[in-house]
């Protein structure tokens, strides 16, 4: 037998209100935990002595939950509790992982519970991926390098000589094998079944996924992907469209930004520490041809979420950013 715990909380005491979170949780703590109807065999309730509108019980009965025995009590009156909180248990067949549930103001009653998603856009070379990598191990939590994704599906169209027209692209896209594992802690990206980690990072692999990327069935093949893995875990993405349109309802959002001159110098500097000949001028001619073609392009384009908190990283450090940042999200969670 499984003991799955859950609360919400209301706004105010009224039956209406009642009835749409009861249902609200219910509903979440059976899908979270892949119940079927037959599995509960009881629904325990309690609530907070300002709760005295509406029988929590009766509203689980009338969101479909009747099948079941439940039961409703009132909790003693507690200095300092959460006001207007509505606690449940679901005692249900079967054995397996139980995922609790806290929805509302009780989520914070279980902050180790709580799930969330970091969203950080931005044009290339601004920093994101560092910003994203240093900040997954301040928190502790996954970091999911989307664009290792799209590099994965550019390498593949250069090594099949693809043209890059819409017909060659669906073409590659239906073939496309790409999966990403975690290992000691690192991100690995295979293709067709091989390590591909350090050829996508390529400068021509880098400008391919540029193009590559405007094209809608590659986008919605790596969304699907996506928000597949942070809908199972905390994690950060970083990208050009994660809070617009991969994750728009991501609870962080950052649009990490730089002067083209400064993203620049930065590319600049990481190539020739990896032994590669480049040219600085030729360099900023291809960030802001990327920049133009990456906020031009027709699906889902590099803009800055409406919700996004705007970080110019042009005069500040990659910890002074990573460390701000931090600090919003803990201010929240």
């Amino acid at each position: 037998m499984r003991a799955i715990r859950g609360a919400t909380t209301i706004s105010k005491d009224c039956a209406e209100e009642i009835r749409s979170s009861v249902g609200e949780l219910l509903c979440e703590m059976r899908d979270a935990n892949n119940l079927c109807v037959g599995q509960i065999l009881c629904i325990l309730f309690s609530n907070t002595s300002d709760i005295v509108s509406f029988y929590p019980a009766k509203a689980a009965r009338e969101a479909g939950f009747s099948d079941c025995a439940l039961y409703s009590s009132a909790e003693p009156e507690i200095l300092g509790a959460l006001p207007l909180c509505i606690r449940v248990m679901i005692l249900a067949e079967g054995d397996g992982p139980v995922r609790h549930v806290y929805l509302r103001g009780a989520a914070g009653l279980r902050k180790d519970l709580r799930r969330y998603a970091v969203a950080l856009d931005g044009p290339s070379g601004s920093g994101k991926s560092t910003v994203a990598k240093l900040l997954s191990k301040e928190l502790g939590v996954l970091y999911l390098d989307t664009g290792a994704m799209y590099r994965a599906c550019a390498l593949k169209a250069l090594s099949e000589h693809c043209d890059f027209t819409e017909q060659s692209v669906e073409k590659l896209c239906s073939s496309l094998d790409i999966k990403v594992k975690y290992e000691q802690g690192a991100q690995h990206t295979f293709l067709d079944g091989e390590d591909v980690s350090d050829e996508i990072r390529r400068n021509e692999v880098s400008m391919a996924a540029s193009k590559i990327s405007a094209f809608r069935c590659i986008r919605e093949k790596m969304v699907e992907m996506q928000r597949r893995i942070a809908g199972e875990q905390t994690c950060i993405l970083d990208g050009r469209d994660i809070g617009t349109a991969v994750l728009p309802n991501a609870e962080f959002k950052f649009y990490i930004t730089a002067d083209a001159a400064v993203r620049a110098e930065r590319r600049y500097k990481e190539l020739l520490a990896k032994g590669e000949s480049v040219d600085l001028e030729k360099l900023r001619e291809e960030i802001e041809a990327r920049d133009k073609n990456d906020s031009t392009r027709e699906f889902s384009p590099l803009r800055k979420a409406d919700d996004a908190v705007l970080i110019d990283t042009s005069g500040l450090t990659i910890e002074e950013v990573v460390a701000l940042i931090k600090k919003k999200i803990q201010e929240a969670v």
